[in-house]
């Protein structure tokens, strides 16, 4: 009873495209009968489905579609041509919602009381999944009373790996948290097709499944001592069941980070975000704290 994406693409966009030039005098005729001619006998010719001058469209076009709705409340805090909900709008995979506008399905909210689980699949292949596109550091300007669902729902401990807030605990940005919510109710292929739009998507999946965002190095040299976050958090029922996990692996980062203070010093584990190859901006400016990103 999943609704589709008014958004999604539906069919081919091909159609036609093969019989492009027939039927437009002889001369083509004739051009085409001479190259039959002289074609070798092992030449076949490609379905005319899969025959388009533009790869990028047929790569579009063989994306996995989002047969649920995928929506945002944005209040416009951040910069158009670097903010992840917006981006996603431009290639037609999220809709606006208007405040006031009821939403069915998950929102993910700092408003939230309980955190997503993989108990809200139901929901989110029913109703879909929504987000609060808005600037970290301008909370309290969101009018969060009046974005009504009635399956608000917190993000369990994540981290991000967006240029802007990379390896920072609880900072996602817009398509991280849709991704987010995706992945711990078992949508693999909807989260990869929301972060496959950005350059740095999959590191999201590789540092939230492997958790090595600030000890890669160290990590990946003892992986098996390493905490797979999201597979982690698919293994609950409940949203309590998820709490308990998130608290778990607070715990165990918490005395992770002291052993490894006591260790001899072996070189600097702090490793450089690997999504900024230019010079890394100052850490305290507001906006490293907003939802800023592309």
């Amino acid at each position: 009873m999943g609704r589709k994406n008014p958004t999604a693409r539906g069919g081919s966009s091909h159609g036609g495209r093969g019989s492009r030039g027939r039927g437009r005098g002889g001369f083509k005729k004739d051009a085409r009968r001479n190259d039959d001619e002289s074609r070798p006998d092992s030449a076949v010719d490609a379905p005319d489905d899969l025959v388009d001058d533009d790869d990028t469209d047929l790569k579009e076009d063989l994306q996995p579609t989002i047969p649920m709705p995928v929506a945002m409340w944005d209040f416009d805090h951040c910069d158009p041509k670097r903010c992840s909900g917006k981006k996603l709008a431009r290639f037609g995979l999220i809709q606006d919602l208007r405040v006031g506008q009821r939403f069915r399905g998950v929102v993910v909210t700092p408003q939230g009381t309980q955190p997503v689980s993989p108990s809200d699949r139901t929901v989110i292949e029913e109703f879909g999944v929504a987000v609060v596109e808005c600037s970290w550091a301008r909370l309290e300007e969101v009018p969060f009373s009046k974005l009504r669902s009635p399956h608000d729902r917190l993000l369990p401990y994540l981290v991000a790996t967006n240029p802007v807030n990379y390896g920072k605990p609880w900072k996602l940005n817009c398509v991280e948290a849709l991704a987010a919510a995706f992945y711990i109710t078992g949508f693999d292929s909807y989260a990869e097709a929301l972060l496959n739009k950005f350059s740095w998507g999959h590191s999201f999946w590789t540092v939230n499944k492997l958790r090595y965002y600030l000890w890669i190095v160290s990590l990946i040299l003892t992986c098996h001592n390493s905490r797979a976050f999201i597979l982690q958090y698919r293994t609950c029922d409940t949203a309590d069941d998820v709490t308990k996990m998130q608290q778990k692996i607070i715990a165990e980062l918490e005395a992770d980070y002291e052993n490894r203070k006591n260790e001899p010093d072996d070189g600097d584990l702090l490793v450089a975000n690997p999504n900024h190859t230019y010079t890394a901006q100052p850490d305290d400016s507001e906006e490293d704290d907003s939802e800023e990103e592309d």
